[in-house]
């Protein structure tokens, strides 16, 4: 799972603490999806909207700046006054790792007669006490203002094991692994929090699924590759080294590809032409 979709895992399913920290007061937030917002979403995993009675909220969480911040936000603003033209929105881009880059301090979209102003929020700027208060907020306090970022990390473990209701102190416990994982080191991350908790975690087990699928995908060219190498050694003779990388090269289609193709094949020109023309 990325580090924008753990945000947004959070931020659904501790909404009264993001909404504590970003608003200042409690309120209870429920899941908008994009879909029923606007009619063509961008970038619509990576945004975050949640809404009460009387507000909307948007926010971005961002890994690094992005020069198209400005515009999106500005974009989603409109759209949102078409759809909700009596509720506040509030919208807020959170900076997750720290940068020297000026885009960070943008709080503003211009263009000829028009201004939008937007909030954002550096995480390295920001309190560590204040992500220790509360468990949806306790997988950003590695990234919080602190120069020791370890021992942050040893009393978030702390107040994981804190947490009485298993299932979050899993969720909780891998969302703090993951995005301690922008600043520190896996090695150090992993003798710090407990991987059992982890392991009976939503995050965690889409994580391991992916890399399952990934193994998979991985496994199933390398069988397809070996196979079709040997069927053209039988058909043409022995391939040349340069010619070999170039079919370790290609793509898992590609190979499936040149798996039907290669029983047209009689002569080293035949695979030769096929590249070139695969290529």
């Amino acid at each position: 799972m990325s580090f924008d979709n753990t945000c947004k895992f959070l931020a659904e399913n501790f909404s009264a603490d993001i909404a504590t920290w970003l608003l200042g007061t409690p309120i209870q937030l429920t899941k908008l999806e994009p879909s029923e917002l606007f009619v063509e979403p961008i970038r619509a995993d990576a945004v975050i909207f949640m809404e009460s009675e009387d507000l909307l909220l948007h926010v971005e969480f961002q890994t690094d700046p992005d020069p198209e911040i400005g515009f999106r936000v500005t974009d989603y603003r409109l759209r949102g006054f078409r759809r909700y033209p009596n509720k506040q929105m509030r919208q807020i881009v959170v900076y997750l790792r720290p940068t020297q880059s000026e885009r960070v301090y943008q709080t503003h979209f211009e263009l000829p007669g028009l201004r939008h102003e937007f909030e954002v929020v550096r995480l390295w700027e920001q309190p560590t006490e204040l992500f220790l208060s509360s468990p949806g907020l306790l997988p950003f306090a590695v990234l919080s203002q602190t120069t020791e970022r370890e021992q942050v990390l040893r009393e978030v473990a702390r107040k994981v094991e804190e947490i009485e209701d298993k299932r979050s102190q899993s969720n909780v416990a891998a969302a703090s692994a993951i995005l301690a994982g922008l600043l520190l080191k896996k090695d150090l991350i992993h003798r710090v929090l407990r991987s059992d908790i982890m392991r009976e975690s939503v995050i965690y087990q889409e994580i391991e699924a992916e890399a399952e699928a990934r193994g998979e995908a991985r496994g199933e060219a390398k069988g397809e590759l070996n196979f079709a190498l040997r069927l053209l050694t039988r058909r043409i003779g022995t391939i040349a080294p340069q010619t070999e990388a170039q079919i370790r090269s290609l793509s898992l289609t590609q190979i499936e590809e040149l798996g039907e193709a290669l029983l047209d094949f009689s002569q080293p020109s035949d695979l030769s032409d096929w590249l070139r023309s695969h290529s």
